[in-house]
């Protein structure tokens, strides 16, 4: 396949990431199916979407007209074999979970053309561990978006399994969505940042599950030093405190280690209260306006008398 082929793109899951890469992906004049297991599921990441055009914009990142040519290029269903029977390239982003990742691309296997190419935008899992369910291993790679609104770095990595046909064609489709392809040449948890991040996360969740300092403190005391705009608990408000515990867990769990599964239980303290981050305007901050986006927060006390 070349990439002049690639014409319409099949986003499985309408959850965030789905919904910000189908975007990414009409903007640049692709057709778009977006599946997910249900309607009211798709009428809300519809909704998301919508507004995350409107926001891009108003940010002038692109025209209006521009955005509703986008849009009109998006389409949604509940049915898999609606969904995958034109898709010429898939951008798998459901739930942190192998089984249930190799168990959709099994299914979409059954109703794809040959020549489709898998992608999984997985967190922090590998490709390998559900290579042999696609029925297609040497097709299937990681294609792994950051936030596509701040960032434009991408993932790519493949498995042993696959083809270096496979890597150029999802390399260049990458550049074509104006992004940087981050090639890996092996796999590895996490990637290059996401690596480096979930030791970053893990040492501040431990940090608070240990009592060792509050929330704020610890990412006061990130952003004070490092001068960043947000610490490591506004970035996994970012990322869906769902998101970040069931990473946590699953690894958690394939280590058996002790501490990463303190971790996780305090997160799923949050994540039982429906507490998830952003999304939801309640995570381990409150959302439009979290406390450590306020101009005081990194305020001396002297400087407050």
């Amino acid at each position: 396949m070349q990439l002049t082929q690639i014409k319409t793109i099949l986003i499985a899951g309408a959850g965030t990431m789905g919904q910000q890469t189908g975007l990414l992906c009409a903007l640049n004049d692709y057709d778009v199916v977006i599946y997910d297991i249900s309607d009211d599921i798709l009428s809300k990441g519809m909704a998301r979407i919508k507004k995350n055009a409107d926001r891009m914009t108003g940010f002038n990142l692109c025209t209006p007209e521009a955005a509703d040519t986008a849009l009109s290029r998006i389409s949604t269903t509940s049915d898999i074999k609606i969904a995958a029977k034109d898709a010429d390239l898939v951008i798998e982003s459901v739930p942190e979970d192998p089984e249930l990742k190799g168990r959709l691309f099994h299914d979409i296997n059954q109703c794809c053309k040959p020549d489709t190419i898998f992608t999984t935008n997985t967190s922090s899992l590998l490709p390998s561990m559900f290579a042999d369910q696609t029925g297609r291993p040497e097709k299937l790679c990681a294609l792994h978006f950051h936030d596509v609104a701040i960032s434009k770095i991408v993932d790519v990595m493949p498995h042993a399994g696959t083809a270096k046909e496979t890597v150029d064609i999802v390399t260049q489709f990458a550049e074509d969505l104006g992004q940087i392809p981050i090639v890996l040449t092996k796999e590895n948890n996490g990637y290059v940042f996401n690596n480096m991040l979930m030791s970053f996360i893990g040492s501040a969740l431990s940090l608070a599950a240990n009592q060792v300092a509050p929330i704020e403190e610890i990412d006061r005391s990130w952003m004070g030093v490092m001068h960043t705009l947000v610490g490591p608990f506004g970035i996994m408000d970012g990322i869906g405190l769902d998101t970040s515990w069931k990473v946590t867990d699953y690894w958690a769990e394939k280590r058996n280690d002790p501490q990463a599964k303190a971790n996780a239980a305090f997160l799923k303290t949050y994540v039982d209260k429906g507490n998830l981050g952003i999304k939801t305007k309640q995570g381990f901050y409150t959302y439009p306006d979290p406390a450590f986006g306020k101009p005081d927060f990194l305020t001396p006390p002297k400087s407050k008398q």
